[in-house]
């Protein structure tokens, strides 16, 4: 596979769409062709695995760079200057009478973002699974380690769809026939977080296993430059024999290091508390050209009653869990000073992308 070539036919690309093709091309976690050959390593003799992996990965990396310094470069062109111009502006922008150019869409940044970050686990064999928005406070709550009544459950302010204090109606719990004791009653909420999304899984499939799960999640609280009430998120969790703190911190550093391809990049982790993993951490990361440590995400040790509650033998695995808001993601990487922006319908913000 010609580098040069590659970075060529980057140069050569005259709009983000050409370009989002080509990145398909070489990057798509399904079918880009250093995706495929990636994957094909395991097939090698042992003694060619390591050199064909480094040298795939740096040309990877290469190919990163690129696409970003085009992309960044078609960001930089001047729009169209209308001054002076009469056009009327009933008719739809790309109508010949008003001479203007032909309007074409582009995904919104977010999208971008998700697309982005389904790639880089992807490469690393996660599976992208999705899950409903609506959820039950069994699997919302009670399945992760959050009982009725603890402080814990008050972390997040919920949109319920039921009032739990004052609904006497109840809701089945799917899996309710395969726990020993008998379930609380339940009610339904628009999701806090992706976490239920882990326990539906893991009643559904047998690890060990890895995916990740991106998609909106809601939260009653006011909403300011950094804070909304609904939001884009995501979150993955890995299971098997021997999965250990040192295997979530090396995949959490070779994310945060592609996404913002910074390979000087720092990351620590710190103790924290989260009631379905430990231990828990926030994860902080600190890029090479800032002194600035900024906690990015929050991660832990699967709890071993999350495990049992699913119905896995309680200490026969291990795993790591881990969560992070795509609107945040994005805000950092695109230097987007205010959350609300990504909702706001502002034709000239969105063209930035």
């Amino acid at each position: 596979m010609n580098d040069r070539a590659i970075k060529k036919e980057i140069e050569n690309a005259g709009n983000k769409e050409e370009l989002r093709v080509i990145e398909l091309r070489y990057l798509g976690r399904k079918q880009g062709r250093i995706t495929l050959r990636l994957r094909k390593i395991k097939e090698l003799p042992e003694g060619e695995r390591k050199k064909e992996g480094a040298a795939l990965n740096h040309l990877r990396g290469e190919i990163e760079e690129a696409i970003e310094k085009k992309r960044h470069a078609l960001n930089q062109r001047s729009e169209i200057d209308f001054s002076g111009k009469h056009f009327d502006i009933s008719l739809p922008p790309h109508h010949a009478k008003n001479g203007l150019p032909r309007s074409r869409g582009h995904l919104h940044p977010l999208t971008l973002m998700r697309r982005e970050v389904e790639t880089i686990f992807s490469s690393m064999g996660f599976a992208v699974v999705d899950g409903p928005l609506v959820e039950t406070e069994y699997y919302n709550f009670d399945a992760l380690n959050l009982p009725p009544n603890p402080p814990a459950r008050d972390f997040w302010d919920t949109f319920w769809l039921q009032d739990p204090k004052r609904s006497g109606e109840k809701w089945s719990v799917p899996n309710e026939g395969r726990l020993k004791k008998a379930l609380p009653t339940t009610h339904l909420l628009l999701r806090t977080h992706i976490s239920p999304m882990q326990v539906r899984f893991m009643e559904k499939n047998n690890p060990p296993l890895r995916f990740i799960s991106p998609g909106k999640v809601f939260r009653y609280e006011a909403t300011d430059t950094s804070h909304d009430v609904e939001f884009m998120y995501v979150e993955g969790l890995m299971v098997d024999k021997n999965v250990s703190v040192a295997h979530m911190k090396y995949i959490l550093f070779t994310f945060l290091q592609k996404l913002f391809s910074n390979k000087s990049m720092e990351m620590r982790l710190r103790p924290s508390y989260f009631p379905f993993v430990e231990p828990g951490f926030e994860v902080d990361m600190r890029l090479a050209e800032s002194s600035k440590w900024l906690e990015i995400l929050g991660a832990g040790m699967v709890h071993q009653q999350v495990f049992k509650n699913v119905g896995y033998i309680p200490k026969q695995w291990q795993g790591f869990a881990f969560g992070m808001g795509l609107d945040r993601l994005a805000m950092l990487k695109y230097k987007i000073p205010d959350i609300r922006l990504f909702h706001a319908h502002d034709i000239k913000f969105l063209e930035q992308f």
